[in-house]
């Protein structure tokens, strides 16, 4: 019954989450119609906060409460977040803030499928099947932004608002949702209203800094923090205990995984930069590209189950961490070569982000009893998606700025040395990734905790 629920939650997350790779290969350009440049990274960066917490609540409350209650209101907020988005920008006047919050409640819906899948995974499946269907999952994310950044170079030619409607299609999938999701409803407890709340605005608040960079968010980001840490030691029943976060092998995990997502929203902006500004090429131009990029990441993430049984996950989470550093460095010699070269350091590059999810999140969950594994799933997307929303926020405030534009080693100028350069301290962050796995991998897979 869990196999047959994992299908038709993958079709819907796939057409669900194509809308967020769409936006955000597009976001400028969108950014420039509705007359907001210097705005248009927060139409990836704040639902990408959205989407972390809600990922963090949904993986969180599979320990909880009933899997089809989630279903039905995430599929209700994306069917709603759609429709927004569309009538508001195309019957009326087109508006960054009306793109903004239609996208943060689409975004909020759309990720049930990908949490419950893997809340359902999780708990329901054997070890040998999980990281086959992890695998099978980051392909399924694969496959969405190729899908996405087709779309997206193709609608921007005609009108942008029209990527708003293409997830709304997922209503029709939610009968078959409901027939085959387990009927199990949780432990029973009571949902930690509280605990979800503090915790959420924390979360924001610290990634909001990154986007705005003004220091009161920081300085409430704290304080939020500190009262969750007090709440949780003196209320009777938080949804997660101090114990949770003493667990020293988790810790060291979940570490790689903001590590190693830090930059993973920025090489398809950092694309059609390049392939724009530099190669003037149009935006539907660049999709046709980048778009190899996405299929080569969904064939690596398909047989990346299959190749972690083979050679085991530590090496697979290098062989990884390799290809992701080696696409960016590629990526830094290719802006005066063309965007076919650009596009095979993309593959590289994309074929080292499917094949890095499935060892690692199974890695970090491997840390967790299963009666914490909804929690576990939860984290695991709050991690990557707060990561990468602030790997974003930073990386699409300095393509505009003239900071890192005087040179690079590549000799270029200009723009291209602007993204020449923040292609190079992406793959130093993902550098740094690997240290901290060679300095900790011991501990991680030590069965003590």
């Amino acid at each position: 019954m869990a196999v047959k629920a994992l299908i038709p939650l993958l079709i819907t997350f796939v057409l669900g989450t194509l809308c967020l790779q769409g936006f955000n290969l597009v976001f400028q350009e969108i950014g420039e119609s509705v007359g907001a440049p210097g705005q248009a990274s927060l139409i990836t960066a704040i639902p990408s906060i959205v989407l972390g917490i809600v990922c963090f609540i949904y993986g969180s409350l599979g320990d909880f409460v009933s899997l089809k209650k989630l279903v039905v209101v995430g599929i209700t907020l994306l069917v709603f977040g759609s429709i927004l988005g569309f009538v508001a920008n195309y019957y009326f006047t087109a508006n960054i803030w009306t793109v903004i919050v239609a996208r943060a409640i689409q975004t909020a819906g759309e990720q049930v499928a990908g949490s419950v899948y893997l809340v359902v995974a999780t708990k329901y499946l054997k070890d040998s099947l999980k990281v086959i269907f992890f695998g099978i999952f980051t392909a399924g994310y694969q496959i969405s932004a190729a899908i996405g950044v087709f779309a997206a170079g193709f609608l921007t030619s005609i009108h942008w608002q029209y990527l708003f409607l293409i997830p709304a299609v997922t209503v029709l999938f939610l009968p078959l949702l409901l027939k085959n999701l387990p009927n199990k409803t949780g432990n029973g407890e009571k949902v930690d209203v509280i605990g979800f709340t503090i915790f959420g605005l924390a979360t924001a608040f610290i990634t909001l800094f990154f986007s705005y960079k003004s220091w009161w968010m920081l300085a409430a980001s704290a304080v939020l923090f500190i009262v969750f840490a007090i709440y949780i030691h003196k209320a009777s029943n938080p949804f997660v205990t101090p114990a949770f976060f003493r667990n020293k092998r988790w810790l060291m995990a979940i570490s790689l995984l903001l590590l190693f997502y830090l930059p993973n929203y920025s090489f398809s902006p950092l694309f059609n930069g390049i392939s724009t500004k530099v190669f003037h090429l149009t935006t539907s131009q660049v999709s046709l590209h980048i778009v190899w990029a996405f299929v080569v990441g969904a064939t690596v993430g398909i047989c990346s189950g299959w190749i972690v049984g083979k050679i085991g996950r530590r090496a697979a989470i290098i062989t990884a961490g390799c290809m992701k550093i080696l696409g960016f460095v590629l990526a830094v010699f290719c802006v005066n070569l063309g965007p076919i070269a650009l596009t095979i350091a993309g593959c590289i590059y994309y074929g080292g982000g499917g094949f890095l999810y499935s060892p690692l999140v199974s890695t970090v969950l491997g840390t967790l009893s299963k009666d914490e594994s909804g929690r576990g799933v939860g984290m695991n997307d709050l991690a990557m998606n707060v990561s990468s929303s602030i790997g974003i926020a930073i990386i699409g405030g300095l393509m505009s700025s003239p900071t890192l534009s005087i040179g690079s080693i590549n000799g270029t100028t200009g723009f291209a040395a602007n993204y020449s350069n923040l292609f190079l301290i992406d793959a130093g962050m993902i550098v740094v990734g690997l240290l901290i796995y060679f300095a900790f991998n011991k501990k991680i897979y030590s069965e003590s905790k």
